[in-house]
């Protein structure tokens, strides 16, 4: 027989070594569902892992993807590390989005290099306003941020909607739900000529470093390390727990925000009901894939962002269906899963009992006919 039992201590080499053998199976499992399909595998896979690093326009656009998703699994991996579980940050994205957005179009046609700072700004304020609502419900009533961040999500796509079909629609769009296109001043100057690459992707790296820090050498990191792992300890040692979740919660949001701001202004250039795209929700398979710490999380990202790009050009060389991405998405999630079962846990061999179980009526206890035991 096999049991499931906790290891004494989590080895740290399996920590790291199992986000690499679940993309290994991933790949294994992208082969065989393409074999089901009727589709040459080693040319679908082909198209999904090479063609993102074939050319300096590809490699470029894997920067452009993997910024918003490094951006905002940063901020979600500060908050999972202390047991504050932002599932909204696809809402928070989207209101970064909407009022960077706003902010261009309200000083549209206005010169400046301050104007997008001010941006940036208006896209974090706006995710931090959306994210303090689960704060507080959470601080103040015991709702769980769950499900609250979770169900905001679809309001704020909601109202983006509702945003570009009214009051922020461009007047010569031929009434078409969209806003203006932003000017030169509202879009993020471009780090590689001929391409999307904006410098929005330089301030990854500088939150990476900044987190690692904080995380590892700060009060504050301490204090969210050891509320995570044993909160009563946490308490004991006077740190708030309160406080931690405003911070946690006030930090991813702040980061989706920007990540929104940067993705309107950048890649789109102008607002649009099809803005949110689902970094939300895989940055959290960023923020697990790199292991909640800063510096994997940037590497884990450029490996989602493969996926985004490599899947893409799947569906175009090969006619394949549009849920691709989603689909490897899903896989590299699930056997992440498989796999940190066993960073935990391991599998025992368990010797039956000589003779089996005994009948119940003989393990049970014996109850007298009066009805006492």
């Amino acid at each position: 027989m096999l049991r499931l039992e906790p290891r004494p201590e989590r080895s740290r080499v399996l920590l790291w070594t199992t986000p690499l053998l679940a993309a290994g199976m991933t790949i294994v499992s992208a082969y065989l569902l393409f074999l089901i399909i009727g589709v040459d595998p080693l040319k679908a896979l082909g198209h999904v892992i090479i063609d993102p690093f074939s050319n300096s326009f590809s490699r470029s656009e894997l920067l452009v993807k993997a910024a918003p998703l490094a951006l905002i699994a940063l901020g979600l991996s500060l908050g999972f590390r202390a047991n504050v579980w932002n599932i909204g940050a696809e809402g928070q994205f989207t209101l970064g989005a909407i009022c960077g957005g706003a902010t261009a179009l309200a000083f549209y046609g206005v010169e400046g290099l301050w104007l997008f700072p001010l941006i940036c700004l208006a896209g974090m304020l706006g995710g931090m306003a959306w994210a303090s609502v689960p704060a507080a419900l959470r601080t103040r009533m015991g709702v769980n941020e769950i499900l609250v961040s979770l169900m905001m999500t679809y309001i704020a796509v909601l109202l983006l909607s509702a945003l570009v079909s009214g009051p922020l629609r461009d007047p010569d769009g031929f009434n078409f739900p969209e806003s203006r296109i932003f000017h030169d001043s509202a879009i993020p100057p471009i780090l590689i000529e001929g391409t999307r690459a904006h410098i929005g992707i330089a301030i990854v790296p500088i939150v990476a470093i900044f987190l690692w820090w904080l995380t590892r050498y700060h009060e504050i990191g301490f204090s969210l390390r050891l509320l995570g792992d044993t909160p009563r300890a946490g308490r004991f040692a006077g740190f708030s727990e309160n406080r931690a979740v405003w911070f946690c919660l006030m930090v991813s949001g702040g980061l989706a925000g920007l990540a929104g701001a940067l993705e309107a202004t950048g890649p789109i250039g102008q607002l649009v009901p099809g803005i949110p795209v689902g970094y939300g929700f895989t940055a959290i398979i960023v923020a697990f894939l790199g292991r909640l710490h800063p510096i994997g999380v940037v590497f884990a990202a450029l490996a989602l962002a493969v996926s985004y790009i490599g899947g893409e050009s799947a569906q175009i060389a090969m006619s394949l269906p549009a849920a691709l991405v989603g689909v490897l998405q899903g896989l590299l999630l699930f056997w992440l899963l498989i796999f940190d079962l066993f960073v935990g846990y391991r599998l025992r061999r368990v010797a039956p009992a000589k003779g089996g179980p005994r009948p119940a009526a003989e393990t049970g206890p014996k109850v007298s006919e009066s009805g006492g035991a």
